[in-house]
C-alpha cells in the first residue's frame, strides 16, 4: 500500500493585501527556504508573499521566522507580524479576548497584548478590535535608524533617497508621481552596490501633512500591495525631512496603515485570516 502524502497544515492571512502563510514550526522540514518558495508560488503553490514559521519561545508568546517568496530569510515583516498576532488571537478564540477567561492570571487583566520574537527582536502587538475574521493591532516597532540622504543610479537616472532601518533595511525615494515601469527601477535600486544585503524600496508621494501614498518593492518578493515596515520607513523619512507630521496615514494599493513616531515607532492596521488548509509536502 502506498503511504499517504505528508500534509503540512497552514493558515493564510493578509494585512492590507500583503499575504502570508502561517505554519507551526514543529512541522518544519530541513530545507525551510525551498519549501517556503514552493508554498508561496502563486501558480503551483498556495500563493503568498512569505511564510511565517512559528516556534516556542521562552520570553515571548511565539518566535516567528520569516521566509520570503523566493526562499530567502528576512529579519521581520510588520504586516507578517500582525498576521501572526491575528493567528494567536484566533487560537485563543479572539472574540473572548476581553473576558475573564483569557485574563493574564498574574495581573488579573484581560490578555490584549501579544509578544512575538522576530529577527529584529521582540515586538509587542496590542489588540485594538475585531470584526469577524479581521483583527486590528498596533505594534511597537522600536526605534528607527535614519541615515543621511544617499544618491544611487537606476534606469539611467540619478535618484536621491533616505536609508532607514526598521530592523530591516529600507530606501525611501520621494516622487511627484508613480511613473510607468517604476518596478524595474526599484528592482535596480535593490541590487545597487551600496546595499550589499539588498534593500526594500519605497516610493513615496506626499499628499498633505498627515497623509502619504506609497509603493513597495521588497527584497525576495518584488512589488507588494502593502508593507508594514515599509510604511514605517515611509512615514519616518517624511517626518524626518519635515514633509509630514506624526501620525502619518500611509496609503497603498492594499489599504491604509497609520504610523506614529514618538520615542519609538508604532504601526497600526488590520490583518485578516483568510483560510486554513493542508499543503502536500
Amino acid at each position: 500500500m502506498t503511504p499517504p502524502e505528508p500534509m503540512l497544515p497552514f493558515v493564510k492571512a493578509s494585512a492590507c493585501g500583503n499575504d502570508f502563510l502561517i505554519v507551526e514550526g514543529s512541522d518544519v522540514p530541513a530545507d525551510t527556504g525551498s519549501l517556503s518558495r514552493r508554498m508561496c508560488d502563486r501558480h503551483i503553490g498556495i500563493g503568498a508573499d512569505g511564510v511565517e514559521w512559528l516556534f516556542p519561545d521562552a520570553e515571548a508568546d511565539v518566535h516567528a521566522r520569516l521566509f520570503n517568496a523566493d526562499g530567502s530569510e528576512a529579519e521581520i515583516s510588520g504586516n507578517g507580524t500582525r498576521c501572526v498576532a491575528a493567528y494567536l488571537c484566533s487560537e485563543l478564540r479572539g472574540s473572548e479576548l476581553r473576558t475573564e477567561q483569557t485574563s493574564d492570571r498574574s495581573s488579573g487583566e484581560p490578555k490584549n497584548k501579544f509578544t512575538i520574537r522576530t529577527g529584529a527582536g521582540i515586538k509587542t502587538c496590542t489588540f485594538i478590535g475585531r470584526n469577524q475574521s479581521q483583527y486590528e493591532f498596533e505594534i511597537a516597532m522600536g526605534e528607527p535608524q535614519v541615515g543621511n540622504e544617499l544618491s544611487v543610479q537606476a534606469g539611467g537616472t540619478k535618484l536621491r533617497g533616505i536609508p532607514i532601518s526598521m530592523g530591516n533595511p529600507h530606501y525611501v525615494v520621494f516622487v511627484e508621481e508613480f511613473a510607468t515601469g517604476w518596478q524595474a527601477q526599484a528592482a535596480e535600486i535593490g541590487h545597487d552596490s551600496h546595499f550589499k544585503d539588498g534593500i526594500n524600496v519605497e516610493l513615496v508621494l506626499i499628499k498633505d501633512k498627515n497623509n502619504v501614498e506609497a509603493r513597495f518593492f521588497e527584497r525576495g518578493v518584488g512589488e507588494t500591495q502593502s508593507s508594514g515596515t515599509g510604511s514605517c520607513a515611509a512615514a519616518v523619512a517624511s517626518i524626518a525631512t519635515k514633509r509630514t507630521e506624526s501620525p502619518v496615514r500611509v496609503h497603498a494599493p492594499g489599504g491604509i496603515q497609520t504610523v506614529r513616531w514618538e520615542e519609538q515607532v508604532f504601526l497600526r492596521g488590520a490583518a485578516q485570516l483568510i483560510c486554513r488548509g493542508e499543503f502536500l509536502v
